[in-house]
Formats: C-alpha cells, structure tokens, sequence
C-alpha cells in the first residue's frame, strides 16, 4: 500500500449530537486501498457512532463522508452499501430456520424489486466465500446449532457478499477465545490482502495493534492521538486514558492474606451469553478483609463476573462464599448473607432524595444503628450530607457514585463488590473516591473485590490483583509486581 495512493474512504470533520451529549466531534480519518485503520477507545469513546455515520445507520450533524470522492453523507445504508461500503457486525442476527449456505446466498441476492431472480452461479459463489471464512464444512447446518465464532464468521460471510471496496468491522474479537482471536485477524489481514480498505473498531489494543497499518484513538467523542500502533500505544494521552496516569501500590505486609479459607472463592467460573464466552474457566479467592483488584480492559468480562457471583446470570463451575456453595440461592438471600454489588449502572433511584437512597440500603438495620451507619457514611462522603434533600437524578456523574457506594456500605457488607466505581468521572471526583477507598482500607475490617479498567486508581487500594482478558485470568500477583511485570503490557 503507498502513501501517495487515493483514500477510498475520507471522512472529514464529522460530528454528531444527541440531545446534550456530544457523541462525536470533528473527527477526520482516511483508508486507502489495502489498508487496515484501526479505530480504538473505551466504552463511550464513540467508536461505533463513528461506523454508524459512516453507515448511514445514523446521520452525521455536519462533516463529509466521502467515499472515491462522492459524498455519501447521510445517504440511506442501502444506498451506501451499493455504493461499495460493507458492514460486518459485532452481533450476528442470522435467519435460524434457513442453512448457512442459503444464509449466505441471501446477501447475494440483488436488492431491486425489478430484478427478483438471482445471478447464475450464485450457489458456487456462495459456497467459496463460505470456504474463505472457514464454513465450508457445515454449510447444511442451521445456524442455533453452531458455536459463536461460526456465527461471526457467517457476518463476514455476508459482508463479503456485496464485494464492497470498503469493510467496517466492529468489535470482531469480543466473545473469542485467543485461538479465534488469531484466526479472526487471518480473515480481516486477507481483506486488506483484496486491496479493500478496513476500518477495525475495538476496544482491545493488543488485537488492534497485531494487525493494523495505523491507529486513531478516540475519548469522549473527540480524536487524542493517530499514528502506528505503537505510536499510540505509547502516547501519554492514551496511556491516561486506559491506566489512568503513574502506577503506584500501597502494600500491607500485616495482612495474612494465606491464613484460613478464602471468604469467597471461584472455581472455574464459566458464563455464556448465547454462544459468547463471556467467562472462560475463571478462578479467583477472596481472604476476609482483603482489597482485592480485576483489571481488564472493556468488555474483559469484570461485569460479568460480579454478575455470576452476585446471582444475576447463570454460570458454570462453583462460586463458595465462607465455605459453602452459592449455588441455588437468589441475588436477594446473597445480598442478607453479606455480598453486597454496587453495579456499573449504579441503579439509583432518580426521583428518590439522597437519604431515602440511604435509608432503603439501611432499612434492614434498627434505627439507632441505622443513624450510626449514616453519621460514618456522611463523614466519609460529606457531599452526600450537603445534598442530603436532594433529589438523585439531579446529582452530578460523581456524586451519583459516592451515593451508590454509600448505599452499599448502609447494608454494612462483609465483602463489598464495586463495579468500575471510576468510569466517566472527573478528576477531583477520582480523588476524593480513591480518599474515600484509601479509608475504607486502613480503618476498617470490611472486604472489597474491585472491578476496574483503571489501574492506577485500583492498585494503590490493592492487596492482590487479577488480570482478566479475553473472558480469562492471564495474571495474578500482588501490585508491585503487576507495576513491573504487566505494567507495560496491560494495554
């Protein structure tokens, strides 16, 4: 591929707005021929808004779209898909009572009603794509009889089938295992091998970074950085943005972290959405009154795994809680045994005041203790005091998630589960929540199993760490060591 050749596909300036939210704001980016653009971010960075626009899925609020020079800008998708632009996307959506054969032989159907009849050699187009993607061996099957990866691979299958110049593949390795993973990466590189242009929208870097030519960045709508792989992965914006700034750790060598029965602990913890691997063979143990920390990335699988313990998905292998199996219980019997999840949603009650928040996670206490809980709670999150009449909706991003976090406390927990506590606030929020935890650590008894993308807000609050990637636990030590052994491989 040469630097002088004409982009394919140029997308100038683009922005889009939803109400107050800013979705995306001026971004600009070109492919050219035989070329891989990978497209990262975090969740609600804006990456896959950015596919809709280009799409014509959603319609951009100013910016050109331009695909070999015309403007497609806002055009219907049909329209942009015969233009040459191909989609494969994140969730297969296939017809369940027709083989994948025939699956693939409706994307090759033509699209006008003036021409109802299919092509001559239709079938064995089909059948050769099919054996491109790795389907050539179960054609005559239906697709609920398949594993996940075969059903992602009927998505490029499809894509493939309007022969566009142009593919957006979105989030094509979540759900994989790391065999797939690679796999996956042989099947987009031959994209680029076709002399297509690719735009790879992912939230894993590494995948991203074994594949691609270059990299644009996004955070919060707006581009911070464009460049190699390496380039990006080594700008400090970037770096900020997915660790969160300097790795530092606070270790307390009194803990006697091996003595005893772990309070919780897993074993070999499987979850699968459909045919998702959303937690493969997960193992972890949890001391009473340790801090323990799961750092992954988005879409790792931390959600899912405070899910499984907390009884709101099914799962696979054995979850014990001081001794005894979860199995069979409800959320509701855990949260009164003392595991008490304090969600990414938060799940606040919005047009409830900030004490009646409070006092429906302190309703189970006699009200004298229930006073003492709040004193502690308002001392330890003075905000929540301020506001205490105040109605929840119309608390700020970070005051929402002191409110969450109290709420939890008030059912005075013996293992607290926190949910990415840090996502989407601002810095003077960070730190007085990384106070709050900091005091939860030193002067108190309590357990804490903490889910984090941001590392450098979860490891000076941790006596052990877990790395989860790829719905699995690839590390697992004490955070000094995760400072010099992951620490420049975490991206």
């Amino acid at each position: 591929m040469k630097s002088n050749v004409e982009p394919l596909l140029q997308v100038e300036h683009i922005s889009k707005r939803f109400g107050g939210l800013v979705a995306v704001k001026d971004i600009s980016l070109h492919i050219r021929p035989g070329e891989i653009l990978g497209l990262i971010g975090p969740n609600g960075s804006g990456k896959s808004t950015v596919m809709k626009l280009i799409m014509g899925i959603e319609k951009p609020d100013s910016g050109r779209v331009a695909l070999k020079g015309i403007d497609v800008a806002g055009w219907p998708t049909h329209r942009i898909a015969r233009q040459g632009i191909g989609i494969v996307f994140q969730h297969s959506r296939p017809l369940h009572r027709q083989t994948m054969l025939e699956n693939i032989k409706l994307a090759l159907l033509p699209d006008s009603l003036l021409r109802l009849v299919a092509k001559p050699g239709v079938d064995e187009r089909a059948r050769a794509i099919a054996e491109r993607v790795g389907l050539g061996a179960v054609l005559h099957r239906h697709p609920p009889t398949l594993p996940f990866a075969d059903l992602r691979r009927l998505e490029m299958a499809k894509a493939l089938g309007r022969d566009p110049e142009v593919v957006l593949v979105d989030e094509p390795f979540a759900g994989l295992t790391s065999a797939e993973v690679a796999a996956f990466s042989q099947l987009i590189d031959g994209f680029r091998q076709d002399g297509r242009a690719v735009l790879l929208i992912d939230h894993n870097v590494k995948s991203v970074a074994a594949l691609v030519d270059r990299v644009l960045a996004m955070y919060l709508g707006e581009q911070i950085a464009e460049g190699s792989a390496d380039e990006v992965m080594r700008n400090e914006t970037v770096r900020r943005v997915y660790l969160g700034g300097e790795i530092e750790t606070h270790p307390r060598p009194e803990l006697d972290r091996r003595a005893g029965e772990p309070l919780l602990d897993l074993r070999g913890v499987g979850v699968l959405y459909g045919k998702a691997q959303a937690l493969d063979a997960v193992s972890l143990h949890v001391h009473e009154g340790e801090f323990v920390s799961v750092v992954g990335l988005n879409g790792a699988g931390k959600t899912t795994l405070f899910n499984a313990i907390s009884a709101l998905v099914p799962y696979s292998g054995e979850i014990r809680w001081n001794g005894h199996s979860l199995r069979g219980r409800s959320a509701a019997v855990i949260a009164r045994e003392g595991i008490v999840h304090c969600p990414e949603t938060r799940e606040l009650f919005g047009d409830m005041s900030v004490r009646e928040n409070l006092d429906l996670g302190g309703a189970h206490l006699a009200p004298k203790e229930r006073q003492r809980q709040l004193e502690w709670l308002f001392d330890l999150f003075p905000r929540l005091q301020e506001r205490e009449g105040q109605a929840a909706r119309t608390l700020s991003g970070g005051e929402q998630q002191m409110l969450a976090i109290a709420r939890a406390l008030m059912m005075r927990p013996k293992l607290l589960i926190l949910d990415e506590p840090t996502l989407g606030l601002a810095p003077v929020i960070l730190e007085q929540l990384s106070s709050a935890m900091g005091r939860l650590r030193e002067s108190t008894p309590i357990t804490v199993l903490l889910g984090e993308q941001n590392v450098t807000f979860a490891l000076p609050h941790a006596d052990r760490v877990y790395v989860l990637e790829h719905a699995r636990i690839v590390w697992e030590g004490d955070p000094g060591r995760f400072a010099s052994e992951m620490g420049t491989g975490y991206l």
